[in-house]
């Protein structure tokens, strides 16, 4: 079995098509099973806003991909320009580049850590994790803290909640009279939440499939001296219009904001501008959102202009820490090719196990007759001895030109003779 990670990302895949390969959490573990069923004998995945990778062991990557495509019930020419595939040491790189943050569209954004090590636990709870994996997102996971450690590669990074709040200010100015609207209670909302708290806007609101989340994220809020409430998503047509800024991350699978609440609004608000942005991968507002006159709609790719701010001195330190990502690969891949060794060592100390019993119990046969026991032991040494050294003896006996030559070779580094 090969390591892999098969996968899109901001770099190679638009959110148009990010969106649709994009998996549920809450499914994350039935589909892990499903992979293991289809050619993987490990497996991990995973799914954020920018990136969609699988992480396994398999022979056949192509089983895979072709599962990824039936999965998403996508046509596999639709996405296969998109996709990158990393064998071996190019997927440990990867893993490691990606845990440290110097593959996120955010350089050096901490994030995504969390989010990897909440896709490994997944994968852990649904058994599809084994030796190699295993191994793999623990050397991932220290190599991002030596990252995180001994670089500034999080120094000045701008994340997506406060380029967020950036945007906002520039259609507002001063936010401190608007209304924001936030879709969601997860780890993304409440970072935004808690960015544009800072800026002390008129009033926040949240609104989430289940009342209690989004009330618990509104006490917080309301602690800071902010006035805060909680809301139903299906409530949300009734007061879509009350808010300016409308900021939506929820891991739901359809759009949650369509383009008639959104016209509707625009009319009672009298064409007083809304300013959107939509973090969620898929969409949780239909694009044709953008096309409307007085909206200001962002998605997590609109957001890369901002977030490049300050990225000199991030490239600095990543120069750092790509070099010692390198060194970690180099060693994780020492590691990995040792593994492929186990099953011959084995086999090997199984046969030489088998040949010491076998002359051990003549051995005890022959001090049961009454022979000395001198001899005995000295027959069976000599016995070992030529058991032992018939099998290269007669390899290298058999063997001629340049082959005799690099088994002599062989030989005489196994067994360490000086010649």
């Amino acid at each position: 079995m090969q390591l892999y990670v098969i996968g899109v990302n901001h770099t190679t895949a638009p959110i148009q098509i990010r969106e649709h390969v994009a998996f549920d959490s809450e499914l994350l573990g039935s589909a892990l099973h499903e992979l293991t069923q289809n050619g993987a004998s490990e497996a991990a995945i995973l799914s954020t806003c920018n990136r969609t990778e699988l992480y396994c062991s398999t022979d056949d990557p192509q089983k895979a991909l072709d599962w990824l495509s039936q999965y998403h019930h996508l046509e596999k020419d639709a996405i296969a320009p998109y996709i990158y595939t990393f064998p071996d040491d190019e997927a440990v790189k990867h893993a490691f580049r990606v845990a440290s943050g110097l593959d996120s569209m955010v350089l050096g954004e901490p994030q995504i850590l969390g989010q990897f090590k909440q896709s490994v636990k997944i994968a852990q709870d649904a058994g599809t994790l084994g030796t190699l994996l295993h191994k793999l997102f623990q050397r991932t996971f220290e190599v991002a803290k030596e990252v995180r450690t001994n670089t500034d590669i999080g120094a000045n990074s701008i994340s997506m909640a406060a380029a967020a709040v950036k945007l906002a200010q520039r259609i507002f100015g001063n936010i401190g009279e608007q209304k924001v609207l936030f879709i969601g209670a997860g780890e993304m909302i409440e970072l935004c939440a808690d960015h544009f708290a800072a800026q002390k806007p008129k009033s926040m609101t949240i609104a989430n499939r289940t009342i209690e989340r989004g009330s618990n994220l509104a006490q917080k809020i309301s602690s800071q001296g902010i006035q805060s409430q909680a809301m139903l998503l299906n409530d949300l047509p009734a007061h879509f219009a009350d808010f300016d800024i409308v900021v939506t991350s929820t891991a739901s699978q359809l759009p949650i904001i369509g383009l008639g609440m959104v016209e509707t609004a625009i009319k009672a608000r009298r064409h007083r501008p809304i300013f959107m942005v939509d973090l969620a991968v898929p969409r949780d507002i239909e694009h044709e959102v953008a096309e409307l006159d007085d909206v200001f709609l962002y998605t997590v790719d609109d957001l890369s202009q901002v977030v490049s701010d300050g990225i000199e001195n991030r490239q600095i330190a990543a120069i750092e820490a790509e070099t010692i990502v390198a060194n970690r690969v180099e060693n994780f891949m020492q590691w990995f090719k040792k593994r492929d060794a186990v099953p011959t060592i084995k086999a090997l100390r199984d046969q030489v196990d088998a040949m010491r019993k076998a002359e051990t119990e003549k051995a005890l046969k022959q001090l049961q007759k009454g022979e000395s026991p001198e001899k005995v032991l000295e027959a069976l040494s000599i016995a070992l001895s030529n058991k032992f050294l018939h099998a290269p003896s007669h390899a290298l006996n058999q063997s001629h030109g340049d082959e005799h030559a690099k088994l002599e070779d062989t030989l005489k580094q196994l067994y360490q003779i000086k010649s």
